[in-house]
């Protein structure tokens, strides 16, 4: 089980401080102040610096206040005695946390790390707080298998290039990183919580939220929600290879939001798939490469912070974006679904009605947003970053600077998504489409991926005029790929 902070001595008190990783079974940072303390407090913070600037309805947070819910019953189950469980604040962490330690009295806070920028202002911040009182802070790595400079190329330099990385990272893997953390051997050392601190988890309208449909798209939350969709896709993984691009296809696992909030174990799912590709499943080895690309992107943001606001590839940035009034029409049109091509709207469609994107979507929806429409990437990743569930900073980057060609290892810039022949290649039933685009339900397969080339006969049997019921094409897809051309060609030139 490694450790990326030192031994910590033996200490009477300690304070568990919980983030993204919603979870008690196999966490890194509650089995070492567990080991380490006679007596550990927890305690999770709902971060004003955060939540103030959310709308007040977020499935995000609705699935966090869920998942305490669990990890407080989780935590009075395991410790076995009255008064034992979580300490919920509702504050400003930064401030919160160095005051509650004082109050508790204890000598040690615990967490594991979170390498986003803000994140680590916010642990620097916390640390000199806790050092002026003569507290420390011990943090553990617990998101991902290999973190920072972990897996470095033999000139001992981070890696930008991802089939090399993923080499060096299946070369390095062995059992003892990929073991669970005991964390109920030491459990005894969980402590009742005193008396001013017994309070349940608030609720939303504690917290100054409204409920959204997160319990209506019954969205698992907690680990016994992570735990149950692990189940059912084991059952899966073998043909995750075949299945995980066809968006009306029951193929991925479904973990996103649950790796995003560390209500699942990154070593366990790790562990089982590499197993699994041990025995040669196809698809186990493929969904492990997902696992990995999830580390890729992590080491990227640690060792290249300036992604979050610039190109990886800096010569990227010369590009002039589209961004005048009329395109701005265009960029509410993609993020409103009415585009007219019914791919992306589908797609659209679903983040906005579930929080949700299938992987192989946000490829085509971001390609499109950038190549056919000529906007800035990093409107549509803000975009993503407002409205996933499964928002994690680092992948969502990645994810958007390789559609845009501007990031590590990302698709060539001539390589442009058709979104018409996207469509008819991984939903070529239309049921993916039918189900978010209700208004081309009726038209047949054929017509449904590109409904301005039906039949007038064919709209008519749909009851479908185009304009109307359904927008016509915003762009031309062939024209807009010429233009994207030229507006790239300042790529060579800086080269």
């Amino acid at each position: 089980m490694p450790n990326t902070s030192r031994h910590t001595a033996h200490v009477a008190s300690g304070l568990m401080w919980f983030r993204r990783d919603l979870r008690a079974f196999d966490n890194a940072a509650l089995y070492h102040a567990l080991k380490s303390c006679t007596h550990v407090h927890c305690v999770f913070v709902f971060d004003r610096a955060i939540l103030d600037k959310l709308p007040r309805q977020d499935r995000r947070v609705e699935f966090i206040r869920e998942s305490l819910v669990t990890l407080d019953a989780e935590l009075h189950a395991m410790a076995g005695q009255a008064g034992a469980g979580l300490i919920v604040r509702h504050a400003v962490a930064a401030d919160e946390v160095p005051r509650l330690a004082k109050e508790l009295g204890v000598q040690e806070v615990f967490a594991n790390h979170d390498d986003e920028p803000e994140a680590l202002a916010r642990d620097a911040q916390v640390r000199g707080a806790l050092a002026n009182a003569g507290i420390g802070f011990q943090t553990y790595k617990d998101h991902v298998i290999f973190e920072r400079s972990e897996v470095l190329t033999q000139m001992g330099k981070p890696y930008g290039v991802f089939t090399p990385y993923k080499n060096a990272w299946l070369q390095k893997i062995n059992p003892y990183f990929l073991r669970s953390y005991p964390v109920g051997k030491y459990i005894k050392a969980l402590a009742s919580r005193p008396k001013a601190y017994q309070t349940s988890v608030p609720t939303l309208a504690d917290l100054g939220f409204e409920p959204t449909n997160l319990s209506t798209l019954h969205v698992p939350t907690g680990s016994p929600g992570g735990l149950a969709l692990f189940e059912d896709f084991f059952d899966r993984m073998d043909r995750y290879d075949e299945t995980r691009n066809f968006p009306a296809v029951k193929g991925p696992s479904y973990l996103s939001v649950h790796l995003r909030f560390g209500t699942v174990s990154i070593r366990q799912l790790a562990s089982t798939a590499y197993q699994r590709m041990l025995t040669g499943s196809a698809g186990a080895e493929v969904w492990l490469s997902e696992l990995i690309w999830r580390d890729f992107y992590h080491q990227i943001l640690h060792h290249h912070p300036r992604v979050v606001n610039a190109a990886f590839k800096p010569e990227y940035d010369a590009i002039k974006w589209a961004h005048n009034k009329h395109d701005k029409e265009q960029f509410a049109a993609w993020c409103e679904g009415r585009t007219g091509y019914p791919l992306v709207d589908a797609a659209m469609a679903q983040i906005n009605q579930t929080g949700y994107m299938h992987n192989r979507l946000r490829m085509v929806v971001a390609s499109f947003l950038v190549k056919d429409i000529g906007i800035d990437w990093r409107w549509g990743e803000q975009y993503f970053a407002q409205h996933l569930n499964d928002f994690d900073l680092a992948a969502n980057n990645g994810g958007w600077q390789w559609a845009s060609s501007s990031g590590c290892d990302a698709q060539p810039y001539f390589r442009i998504f058709n979104p018409t022949s996207q469509s008819e290649k991984f939903d070529p039933e239309g049921k993916f489409i039918r189900r978010y685009v209700p208004a081309l339900a009726k038209l047949p397969n054929a017509a449904i991926h590109a409904p301005w080339l039906a039949k007038p006969l064919e709209l008519e049997s749909a009851g479908l005029v185009l304009g109307r019921d359904y927008p016509k094409p915003i762009v031309d897809h062939a024209q807009a790929r010429t233009e994207t051309l030229e507006r790239y060609a300042v790529v060579k030139k800086v080269k």
